[in-house]
Order: C-alpha cells, then sequence, then structure tokens
C-alpha cells in the first residue's frame, strides 16, 4: 500500500521549523504527488533557492529507505540530485534534495528519451558499490524465484537502483537523472537493464525489442539466459504480489509486462 499522503502545512509545526532551520525561510511550497515511498513531497522555495522536500512519519515501516537514501547518495551525485539535508524531528523524518528541472522518462519505443536512460544505466554500472549496509539482491528476491537455489544467480557486487519506474528517471537536456534511492540493493550487475525490460515492455515495446535496448548494455553480457529466465519468472511473481487481487492501472500493466516477458523467455527456452 503506498505511504498516506500529507501536505506541508500539515506537517507538525516542529518539524517545519527543523525543514526551516535548513533552508532558510521558505516563501512558497509547492506540494506534489507523493510516489509510493513517501508521504510528504514537496518543493520549498527559498531565496537561496529551491530544494526537493521528500518525507516519511518516523515510526512509518518503509522510514528505513530514507536513511538508504541519505547513506548512498555521496556516491551516486551527479547521477543523483545532491542531499542538501535530513532532519528528523516531531515524528517525522524528511529528505532535502536539489531540485532537477526535468521531465519523467518517456520509455516508449522511438522516444528520444530511452538513449538518455541508457547512459544513465551504464554510468550506474560503472559507479563501486559502496560499503554501506544495502539490501542483497539475492536475499530481495529469494521469494519470488521458482528454486531458492535460481537466486545465486542474483548475487555480485554492483551498485542497483532497482526501480525503474520512470516517475523516477528524470530528463534534462543533457542527461537522465536518477531519484528515489530507497531500494538501492547490491547484487549482479545485470539485474538493473533486467529491471527496465519490464517497464519498457508496460510502455509498448515488445519483449525482443525490450531485450535489445538491454543488451546495448556492457553489463547485460554478464547475463546468463538461464539467470535472465529465473529472474523473468520472480518479475511475475513479484509483481503479482504488488498488483494485489485489486490492482490499480499500472500494477496491472506492470504485472501484465512481467507476464509477457516470462512467456517470451518459456518459449525462447
Amino acid at each position: 500500500m503506498p505511504a498516506p499522503s500529507i501536505t506541508f502545512d500539515e506537517l507538525p509545526s516542529g518539524a517545519r521549523a527543523a525543514i526551516e532551520a535548513e533552508t532558510g525561510p521558505i516563501l512558497k511550497i509547492e506540494n506534489v504527488s507523493t510516489g509510493l515511498n513517501s508521504s510528504l513531497s514537496a518543493r520549498a522555495h527559498t531565496a537561496g533557492g529551491v530544494a526537493f522536500l521528500k518525507g516519511l512519519r518516523a515510526d512509518h515501516r518503509w522510514v528505513w529507505t530514507q536513511r538508504r537514501e541519505a547513506d548512498v547518495n555521496p556516491y551516486v551525485t551527479p547521477l543523483a540530485p545532491r542531499l542538501l539535508f535530513h532532519v528528523i524531528a516531531s515524528g517525522w523524518d524528511v529528505l532535502g534534495f536539489e531540485t532537477v528541472d526535468g521531465h519523467h522518462a518517456d520509455y516508449s519505443p522511438g522516444s528520444a528519451d530511452l538513449a538518455k536512460v541508457a547512459d544513465a544505466l551504464q554510468e550506474l554500472a560503472s559507479l563501486p558499490c559502496p560499503d554501506i549496509e544495502l539490501r542483497l539482491a539475492e536475499q530481495r528476491l529469494s521469494s519470488y524465484v521458482a528454486d531458492p537455489a535460481d537466486a545465486e544467480a542474483f548475487a555480485g557486487d554492483a551498485l542497483l537502483h532497482t526501480d525503474w519506474n520512470n516517475h523516477n528517471v528524470l530528463i534534462t537536456h543533457d542527461r537522465a537523472h536518477l531519484v528515489d534511492w530507497g531500494w538501492a540493493t547490491r547484487g549482479a550487475a545485470w539485474l538493473d537493464p533486467a529491471h527496465w525490460i519490464i517497464w519498457l515492455i508496460a510502455a509498448g515495446h515488445t519483449p525482443d525489442d525490450a531485450e535489445e535496448l538491454a543488451g546495448r548494455l556492457p553489463a547485460w553480457a554478464s547475463a546468463s539466459p538461464r539467470a535472465v529466465d529465473a529472474f523473468a519468472h520472480a518479475g511475475v511473481n513479484l509483481w503479482e504480489e504488488i498488483a494485489g487481487s485489486a490492482p490499480d492501472d499500472w500494477t496491472m500493466t506492470l504485472r501484465d509486462a512481467a507476464r509477457v516477458w516470462h512467456r517470451h523467455r518459456k518459449v525462447r527456452s
């Protein structure tokens, strides 16, 4: 279930004061649509510029993703917007980032954004995985594979983003920026292109075309066909769990895309 949304003005006064201690006096707030993993999402305009605020209640079950984003940020800028501050006050945990003025990536066939997203994937694959606490891909996916031993193929030493929702990819004139690093993971380098494939199929690509795009990335060459088959199987189970018994439009689209890719892999093998 998504985190319940809240506006900046609905925060406790102590939390607002702690944020303004970092930003300076806030002249204007733009509350924006929140994602699944945050309750507060807003742009704070001050005399010094604009900060993007992202927050959760300090007792929320996903609040650990706030710490994960804070910990990983120094290692992923400028691929990601720079973290300006992290405050915990009055029962709220809030991150403040530099604002990126761009549009959400368009994953549809023929989109000019695809090349920039591929460049971001390649840039991420070139970064060393920091020595910080991260979830392990083989553990995250172990309950979704057909055989527990299949998850061993997901282990590795690469830093992964894992959430390739196009709303987490902001396109500017010169590059793609990745946001929402709460689910950063350590694992095999080819897994991020594999996650991307499901989103590409959901955006209208055929499985062959989506795999062809992923195949342009050097990291993809390290994946064995059997390992990719295991991930495609896990992807179906993962998205069926996310969609649940009463999926909304976007989760149903991703679930169906995962099913299409899995069938494609089974037929080809």
